[in-house]
């Protein structure tokens, strides 16, 4: 099986953005994966399992985020990625 390349293009839609619990809900996602996996706004391209990086992009609500992997299981791997930012929210919790 030949390794794939999947892009994909993800907003954040949480009210507090791409702060550093739901980047590293990301990077725990990613992170399981064999693939490698790129995350890039406008100007900036970081590695999706590295923290440091993805807070690097500073995406806030209404941001777009182009997702990309490249491996074996890269469909899975933006598949679950694209669920946890625009469907579960980073699952944030208004409760406290």
């Amino acid at each position: 099986m030949s390794d794939q390349t999947i892009e994909i293009e993800v907003q954040i839609r949480n009210a507090d953005g791409l702060h550093m619990r739901p980047a590293m809900q990301f990077v725990d996602i990613a992170s399981k994966f064999n693939c490698d996996i790129t995350v890039s706004n406008d100007e900036t391209s970081v590695d999706g399992k590295s923290i440091m990086q993805m807070t690097m992009l500073a995406a806030t609500q209404g941001t777009k985020l182009k997702v990309k992997a490249v491996g074996k299981d890269a469909q899975q791997a933006v598949d679950e990625l694209r669920d946890l930012v625009e469907n579960r929210l980073f699952e944030q919790s208004k409760a406290t």
